[in-house]
């Protein structure tokens, strides 16, 4: 279905066209002008960054147990990743794939361009200014990107959750790989990496991601509402008024950039609002943590409740007669989720935990299991927004009053001025009549209901009568009446 058009895209257009006519050599001779060497150049290695690795999060440096968590090691392509007792090495044949960036649970590994934030925003970016943006990597593109497609090393970098939260939001994400390009790469697990996240994404959102393999299907039409945003802040930087601005035929779709902040603004009151229900520290003193990735599946399910069901949550669960209350599950957890208090009740944030299991695997005792937790746990109020839209719409109620006063007000001031024309002319004033309100037609009554003079007069002189005579008799009740009627009169006897 064609959007809908009017003057602002008519007004575009024509400065599109008019724009080639006054100057239809303008790239020729940009290049010309321009500089040798001042041109970027493809270089694939500007989009691969060697992952760092910190042992504070990992599970398997946590437990001090190697095989604890192993998907670093497995999802590693030349088997560059190394981990022993406390400590994580990557080797010098490490490919810079950003997989085992994807792959850690507990964000053990990240580079300083590959995480979940800056991922989603570029991909958010590239979604909501054209029509359609393309996730792809350095060997399917093989050039420089355009705006809308976000180069990766591989596309198996992108985790579950940054897809999730993007089907969430964006519906036009595709996935651009050439036929056999995978085949052909030494990156060996990527294409089963990317196909498990992306496959997992869209059971969990219920939307899909498109596949492109041809390059020619490639579109990089800007969407309407972005040319709008674009035409809009050019006229602003001009020096147009604030009345075009406010103008209706001005008014675009939502800025990408107000929108990315406002999903910056939902994470932050994601974590306020956690640290208000479940406390920001433990009771050693040991501040709670939300992984990055886990802080955007949060924020979506924030604004898509309904699809938390989707998600299969599980939580360690105690057994308080085999506690032994040594606190090494507490020590080995990486987010803080689970505490052992003074008294020895182990407790678990549900909102907080990432079931890593971790826990499970430090016990010695075996008093925690993983158990089924509710995934609604997962969906957390945002307590700012709720109250940014109450305080809107008491602006809104004192709006209506204030319109409705100053109506009021106006209207007085129009009979004065009237009362007063028609005082200087020599006229009668018109009084203006007021409507009686339904309500109050309905309330009062009838004239034929209303008492006469004369009957008034009578009632309210029978009083007096009776004041000026003898008592009133009491009137009595037909049982009573009767009971008087039957008592037989006493007669006087002969000896009386």
């Amino acid at each position: 279905m064609s959007e809908k058009r009017d003057l602002l895209d008519d007004i575009i257009d024509i400065q599109k066209d008019w724009t080639a006519v006054k100057n239809p050599l303008s790239n020729l001779a940009d290049a010309l002008a321009a500089e040798p060497g001042s041109e970027p150049e493809w270089d694939p290695s500007r989009y691969k960054w060697r992952p760092r690795a910190s042992t504070t999060s990992c599970m398997s440096c946590l437990t001090s147990d190697p095989s604890a968590c192993i998907r670093c090691v497995d999802v590693c392509p030349v088997g560059a990743i190394e981990v022993t007792g406390n400590s994580i090495h990557v080797s010098d044949a490490c490919r810079k794939c950003g997989l085992c960036v994807a792959a850690c649970p507990v964000e053990a590994f990240s580079d300083m361009h590959h995480s979940a934030h800056q991922m989603y925003e570029q991909i958010a970016k590239a979604a909501g200014s054209y029509r359609h943006a393309y996730v792809t990597c350095t060997r399917a593109l093989g050039r420089l990107p355009e705006e809308n497609e976000v180069l990766l090393p591989c596309v198996g970098c992108v985790p579950t959750e940054v897809w999730f939260s993007i089907l969430c939001d964006f519906p036009n994400v595709s996935v651009y790989l050439p036929m056999g390009v995978c085949d052909r790469c030494r990156t060996v697990t990527g294409e089963d990496a990317y196909g498990e996240a992306i496959g997992l994404a869209e059971q969990l959102s219920g939307r899909g991601v498109g596949l492109v393999a041809d390059e020619s299907e490639l579109d990089h039409q800007k969407l309407r509402s972005a040319e709008r945003r674009e035409f809009v802040s050019n006229i602003a930087r001009a020096g147009a008024s604030a009345a075009s601005m406010a103008n209706p035929l001005l008014a675009g779709a939502k800025s990408i950039t107000q929108r990315l902040q406002e999903h910056s603004r939902q994470i932050n009151s994601l974590q306020n609002s956690l640290e208000k229900m479940c406390g920001s520290q433990t009771t050693q003193r040991r501040k709670r943590v939300i992984p990055p990735k886990r802080q955007l599946v949060m924020g979506a399910l924030q604004k898509h409740p309904t699809l938390a069901g989707n998600f299969a949550v599980s939580a360690p669960v105690c057994d308080t007669s085999l506690c032994s209350m040594c606190g090494d599950c507490v020590k080995v957890c990486p987010t803080r989720a689970l505490d052992l208090d003074n008294r020895g009740h182990v407790t678990v944030e549900a909102s907080y935990c990432i079931g890593c299991g971790a826990c499970v695997r430090a016990c010695a005792s075996r008093a925690l299991a993983m158990e089924p937790a509710d995934p609604k746990a997962l969906v957390v109020p945002d307590t700012d927004a709720e109250e940014a839209r109450r305080e809107l719409e008491k602006q809104r109620a004192e709006v209506e009053r204030l319109k409705k006063q100053g109506k009021r007000q106006l209207q007085r001031g129009l009979d004065l001025l009237g009362e007063v024309t028609a005082a200087a002319s020599g006229e009668k004033p018109k009084r203006r009549v007021k409507k009686a309100s339904a309500k109050k037609t309905a309330g009062k009554k009838p004239a034929s209901a209303k008492k006469s003079p004369a009957k008034a007069t009578s009632n309210k002189a029978r009083p007096a009568k009776a004041a000026s005579g003898a008592a009133p008799a009491k009137k009595t009740t037909k049982k009573k009446a009767a009971r008087v009627v039957a008592k037989p009169k006493r007669t006087r006897s002969a000896n009386e």
